[in-house]
């Protein structure tokens, strides 16, 4: 009573004659697919919050607690030296109600979000507020960091 260790008894029982050649595989192996398709989700959801840059500023510190927003907002940042950027373009705080109201005909009602460095001028912050009020918006809000717990 002899068994045959290495090979396979395929077919019902029945052994293959030709000197033990396998048939094709007609299964599609989806687990390299799923390892790399798992790394990919690891790799974009620690790179999508560094993907949300904007201009360098010293945001103050507050104890307010962060917004949930599904949207991309519309930010008008003002740097320490009183330069004014809307989303990352630099521009002319003359030109910051034109181009809100540009904005505002596309249909746009959601929040805007002032980020004022924290050594930015208080008129400078102060005007560019008005003058997205003067465009037609009134739901401003003021971006901050968060302080650390202690």
């Amino acid at each position: 009573m002899g068994m045959s260790v290495g090979q396979k008894n395929s077919g019902g029982g029945r052994r293959r004659r030709g000197g033990g050649k396998k048939a094709p595989m007609s299964e599609i192996n989806v687990t390299p697919f799923v390892d790399v398709m798992l790394v990919l989700l690891i790799i974009f959801m620690v790179a999508a919050p560094l993907m949300t840059v904007g201009v360098p500023i010293d945001l103050p510190k507050t104890s307010a607690k962060a917004l949930n927003a599904e949207t991309q907002p519309i930010t008008i940042s003002v740097k320490a030296d009183g330069e004014v950027f809307l989303q990352e373009t630099p521009i002319a705080i003359e030109e910051v109600a034109a181009k809100l109201e540009a904005v505002a005909t596309t249909g746009y009602t959601e929040r805007i979000f002032v980020r004022g460095d924290g050594t930015a001028p208080y008129g400078v912050i102060a005007d560019v507020m008005s003058r997205i009020q003067t465009a037609g918006f009134t739901n401003i809000g003021l971006v901050t960091e968060q302080k650390p717990d202690k």
